[in-house]
This record gives C-alpha cells, structure tokens and sequence, in this order.
C-alpha cells in the first residue's frame, strides 16, 4: 500500500475484514453500500469505517455512499494482488486437517494449495488438497508460495530452515516452540492458550 507507513495498525488489520464483507456483499448482488449499513457487517461503528477508508482515498459520496465492487478493486490494488496467495501447510495431522477443511475463505487472504508431512504415508489428498512428503518440497511447492502455515510438533527448527530455503518469507506457527529466522522472514504465533487466558480475564472483569 502506498503511504502504509502512516496508516495504523489497527487500521490495517480491519480492512481484510471489510474486504471480506465486501466480497460476500457483491455474491449477494448489492452494488453499493453506506457506512451504517456496512457496520452492521463488520461490527465497526460507521465513523470509523469511514476513517479507515479515507487512508485509500475519496471513497464514498455523500448520500450516495460506496460502490462496492470500486471498493473492492482498490482495496485488491492497495492489499497485495487480489489475496490470490497460495498458502501450504506444514504437518498433515488432526490441525493441519482440520485447516484444510476449513479452506473455505473466500480468496480473501489466498487458498491452502497444498500440505506436506515428513510422514510419506500422510501423503495423498485430504479434502481434495495433495499432500507431499516434505522431501518433496523443493519440487512441489507452488510457484510464487510465500506463505506456509506451520503444524508440526517435532523438528521444527529443521522445517523452517527448511521452508525458508526454498523461499518461504511468512510463517503462521502453531508449534510453540521458540523458532529463529533470518531478517526478511515474519512469523506469527497462534496461541490459543493465551487468548483463552484472555477471555477468562476479560469475561471475569465483566462480572
């Protein structure tokens, strides 16, 4: 996105949300939306949307609102190639099962393409997705892949010394464990541990 550097990070992390929304809008045959309607999609008060889209431009017009296959194409033109990225998965057990069948997101952050397992047994097709032994991971791996989502419980520094070698730049790690990767490299953790820990916290508080 140009000038990303000024928009905040919150911002950013709300405007998937809203391209998700959007999309589901267009399937649906809606052309054109207004702030108040499309808050009740996204559960963000409508002054808000309308800050958040003002980091992309003069979006809307007053009284008419927002034409929401324009707002899709910016947003697909700002946000890195339409989302169409091809995601694998890393571990083809019980979670990375469980992520593949719930390849259902729309292509709003890409599509799970593939998985590979160091277990050459798992090796077939889960969900008509394939899955390869890791010791095809050079050869299978999809062309432009930058993003691999990471499930396994052993060898893991191995695997992403592994995934980064063949070009992987992002890592979303259910692992755990405590990874090292080169400058360029971004890994995300997902701990749902601790975000059970914070709903504890937080619904407690609201007692």
């Amino acid at each position: 996105m140009s000038n990303h550097q000024n928009v905040p990070k919150a911002t950013l992390q709300r405007y998937p949300v809203y391209l998700k929304a959007l999309r589901k809008l267009q399937h649906l045959g809606i052309s054109r939306i207004m702030s108040r309607e499309l808050s009740e999609f996204v559960d963000v008060e409508p002054t808000t949307i309308r800050r958040d889209f003002s980091f992309l431009g003069s979006l809307g017009k007053q009284g008419y609102g927002y034409d929401v296959g324009s707002l899709i194409e910016i947003f697909d033109a700002h946000l890195g190639g339409a989302f169409q990225e091809k995601l694998i998965i890393v571990g083809a057990g019980n979670l990375g099962r469980a992520l593949m069948n719930y390849n259902r997101w729309n292509h709003v952050v890409g599509e799970i393409a593939c998985a590979f397992d160091i277990n050459a047994d798992k090796s077939g097709n889960a969900y008509e997705i394939p899955v390869y032994a890791m010791s095809q991971l050079k050869e299978k791996l999809p062309e432009g892949c930058r993003i691999a989502i990471l499930t396994i419980s052993s060898n893991v520094q191995e695997t992403v010394d592994q995934l980064v070698s063949v070009g992987i730049k992002g890592i979303v790690d259910f692992t755990h464990e405590h990874i090292q990767v080169p400058k360029g490299v971004t890994v995300k953790e997902v701990d749902v541990v601790s975000m059970i820990q914070e709903l504890v916290f937080e619904t407690n508080a609201l007692k």
